[in-house]
């Protein structure tokens, strides 16, 4: 009796030793650990796609001796996003696929990596090829300080009119500012420097800097929750408004043949000025993407090199030669 209890404990043992070390797997494969030579200040960085959802393509660590362009050092952080590179979390709480997004990302960690309060320093180098495609309506993010529990505060995006910090603290605070010209993208470097007080009071402050030019001065309350955490990457959104704008004749004449809405027909104006809402992106892109012809949204790449996060400007700025403005 005796011994069919041990054998039956050593069982459930060998079971759960083999089940945590399938978790740690997971977790390890998850985890990206970047070189020195692109990147400090952070303790664990995590992929935004894991298991089947990760593409090889996604996230690489290039070579300057390959070809691939390098801020400093001998290396460089390459992401990539294609056409359908979309996935869910393991939970199943979200699902880019059925969102409207596609995305690439590091993300410091809503638990590794957040910071509560108090100032902080980072510092990034960008780079985005010299075919680089502005693919507006469709919004490419190539970095967010995200929150816990709780939406973007700070992101900075590719609109319309070039590479530009976004600010959408609480529902009815909303501010966009022109980082650098659409034009002046492709084939340069661009160094960013932040300067940053994370509090929910007025004593806060966000600093944008561009090539050692003061760009952003932002002053004010900086989170509406707990926790603020840092990813950075390719994230677009709005692939729907891209679908759709690339086939206006094609939606025209959906929305003739199937008793379109008045607040459908009002959409198509907003679509032809690239100012199309999301919501009734989606619904138009459901409604009549049967019309359409076979288009994929085209590769976005970007690079990104000394990626840095400190208490410091000494800390995130050290041993780096500044760039002409």
């Amino acid at each position: 009796m005796v011994d069919g209890r041990i054998i039956k404990i050593k069982k459930i043992l060998v079971i759960l030793i083999l089940f945590l070390s399938l978790c740690n797997i997971s977790y390890a494969e998850e985890i990206v650990n970047l070189p020195n030579d692109t990147s400090s200040g952070y303790k664990k960085l995590f992929k935004s796609l894991t298991g089947k959802y990760y593409k090889d393509h996604g996230i690489q660590v290039v070579n300057k001796k390959d070809g691939h362009p390098v801020r400093s050092g001998k290396q460089s952080i390459r992401f990539e996003v294609r056409s359908g590179d979309c996935g869910k979390d393991e939970m199943g709480e979200w699902n880019d696929c059925k969102n409207d997004r596609e995305r690439h990302e590091l993300s410091g960690g809503k638990k590794i990596d957040k910071m509560s309060k108090g100032e902080y320093w980072f510092a990034w180098s960008v780079y985005f090829p010299t075919d680089h495609q502005n693919l507006y309506p469709l919004s490419n993010n190539y970095g967010q300080f995200h929150q816990q529990g709780g939406p973007p505060v700070f992101m900075f995006k590719e609109r319309i009119h070039g590479y530009s910090v976004v600010r959408t603290i609480g529902d009815s605070d909303y501010d966009e500012r022109k980082l650098v010209d659409k034009k002046k993208m492709p084939g340069k470097w661009f160094d960013i420097l932040i300067n940053a007080k994370w509090t929910k009071k007025d004593n806060g402050f966000f600093k944008v800097w561009v090539n050692d030019k003061l760009k952003y001065d932002y002053k004010g309350p900086t989170k509406t929750e707990k926790y603020v955490y840092q990813k950075f990457g390719i994230y677009r959104t709005g692939i729907t408004r891209y679908l759709n704008y690339q086939n206006k004749s094609h939606i025209q004449k959906c929305l003739d043949e199937n008793n379109g809405t008045t607040e459908e027909y009002g959409a198509m104006y907003d679509l032809r000025q690239k100012k199309i809402r999301h919501k009734i992106s989606i619904q138009l892109y459901n409604k009549c993407k049967d019309y359409y012809e076979p288009i994929n949204v085209p590769t976005t790449i970007v690079y990104f090199d000394e990626v840095r996060k400190g208490k410091s400007k000494e800390s995130v700025t050290k041993n780096l030669t500044p760039l002409p403005n």
